[in-house]
């Protein structure tokens, strides 16, 4: 019995040692499959489009968030932020939303815009719009530095016409006391605001 141990023992240990000595096959270097490497650059573009088509996705939904707590005026939302702010901060904290501070590019927009910020805000309330003339006096501007094409100044009589507050006052807001016209007005002044978000 115990000579039949030592047997299996012995020649464990042979199979072992001869196993270790073996010299290694050197292994040839693979062949590029170009088959292959289709293969993994076509995962790899549908991965990327995936991943994009789920960033419009996330934005499409944020875009509907806005829009149910705010306003949907043609292809923009707009969302009222009631904090009294500077034009400055105003800009950032929407910017840091994905939107810039509103600006009306027609009349009817503007209407809608004074009629949601009445109501959400307050009838006499002003807010920030997205328009500026830092860069150049009298030269105003929206938020991408690119010329406004509609302007919705007051003028009426019996009131300096707007803008006119020189150097002194080189930021937009509408105003729902003078029935959704706009003043220039100091821009480190605090008001609250309107946040634009366009529709894609």
């Amino acid at each position: 019995m115990e000579f039949k141990g030592v047997c299996v023992l012995l020649g464990v240990l042979l199979l072992v040692s001869c196993s270790c000595q073996q010299t290694p096959v050197k292994k040839k270097p693979p062949k590029k499959d170009t088959a292959k490497d289709t293969a993994v650059e076509e995962l790899q573009k549908q991965v990327t489009d995936i991943v994009h088509e789920l960033n419009i996705l996330k934005e499409q939904q944020a875009l509907q968030r806005v829009c149910l707590k705010g306003i949907k005026i043609n292809n923009k939302c707009f969302l009222a932020d009631t904090v009294t702010k500077r034009y400055h901060t105003a800009s950032e904290d929407c910017n840091a939303l994905g939107g810039v501070l509103g600006t009306p590019t027609s009349s009817e927009e503007n209407d809608q815009l004074r009629d949601y910020v009445r109501q959400s805000i307050g009838p006499d309330e002003q807010v920030w719009l997205g328009v500026n003339d830092m860069a150049t006096e009298g030269i105003w501007v929206d938020q991408t530095g690119s010329s406004i094409t509609f302007k919705n100044w007051d003028t009426a009589n019996g009131r300096s016409p707007q803008p006119d507050g020189g150097q002194a006052h080189n930021c937009g807001v509408l105003s729902g006391a003078s029935r959704g016209k706009w003043l220039d007005e100091n821009c480190r002044e605090e008001k609250p605001s309107v946040c634009q978000f366009n529709i894609v």
